[in-house]
């Protein structure tokens, strides 16, 4: 009889990947190696996407120790020897549905999974937030890492802070959700895509949403059109891709937002517990002081 193998784990593409020793060097996906090693994972290399440049976009690298984790690069520049540099037994990938790897040209990531086990973890719009951070918990465990002691609880008290802070009024502070494209236009969020948005409005908070149109997950807009949103918080994208936000002049905007809080907002954010509990904290302060309290 064939003994079970010492590691197994079946990713979200239904794929069974089984190990005789449990993988300990681990090449993630940059959103995937955060979130791990917020749990006690320790990848050895990470990868960005197209979005990235040739060093780590710190947005997205939540706590991740940078001098001891290996970049393997990002985009056109990422062939199956760069990913294979420092000979890892296990590659993290996310997926935005259909099982497609994200970051990663198809022949690429083809001929990557003919050299290494690959594990996809899907983060799109048809997850919860609880299901995709439940996923690399699970994924992490199996990796031999822990729970934090306090993360879930802090997330819990975070959860109840939030919706204590928004109340039950129906004209609480608008919120909305954007990333700048520059000084002409922005790409504003559609907030029920972003399984990180749904949680805010389940929790109370107001978000805005632009007009239905072209655009799946964001509307891209004038800065005019975002500015008729009136929003009370702006949640703007922090990512090396997204114009700042503060070097944004147009006239209407600026009007628009002249007393408008920001809360810096990452959309491939780490899916611990304790970084979702670190951004509800910050939209909770955002709405307390929108609400003069």
């Amino acid at each position: 009889m064939r003994e079970q193998s010492a590691w197994r784990f079946t990713d979200d593409r239904g794929r069974l990947t089984t190990a005789d020793l449990r993988p300990s060097r681990v090449l993630a996906y940059v959103q995937a190696g955060a979130t791990l090693w917020d749990h006690g994972i320790h990848p050895e290399g990470i990868f960005g996407s197209g979005h990235d440049g040739p060093t780590p976009d710190r947005a997205k690298t939540g706590t991740l120790a940078l001098d001891s984790v290996d970049y393997r690069g990002a985009g056109d520049t990422l062939d199956v020897e760069t990913l294979l540099r420092g000979g890892p037994d296990l590659v993290v990938a996310v997926s935005y549905g259909h099982g497609q790897i994200y970051g990663l040209d198809p022949d690429t990531a083809k001929h990557l999974e003919e050299r290494v086990p690959v594990v996809v973890i899907d983060v799109g719009q048809a997850r919860t937030m609880d299901r995709v951070a439940e996923r690399f918990a699970v994924l992490a465990r199996s990796l031999g890492g822990v729970p934090v002691p306090g993360a879930a609880q802090d997330l819990a008290a975070a959860r109840e802070r939030l919706r204590a802070v928004t109340g039950t009024a129906p004209d609480g502070p608008r919120v909305v959700a954007l990333s700048p494209a520059g000084r002409e236009q922005a790409h504003v969020a559609r907030p029920r895509m972003w399984p990180e948005l749904r949680v805010l409005a389940e929790l109370g908070v107001t978000l805005a949403s632009p007009v239905e149109g072209v655009g799946v997950n964001w509307s891209t807009t004038s800065w005019t059109e975002a500015a008729e949103l009136r929003p009370h918080i702006v949640l703007t994208d922090i990512r090396s891709n997204a114009t700042p936000l503060d070097e944004i002049d147009a006239p209407a905007w600026s009007a628009a937002v002249r007393e408008a809080g920001t809360v810096p907002w990452n959309p491939e954010p780490v899916c611990s517990p304790q970084a979702h509990a670190r951004f509800l904290g910050l939209v909770a302060d955002a709405v307390e002081v929108a609400r003069g309290g």
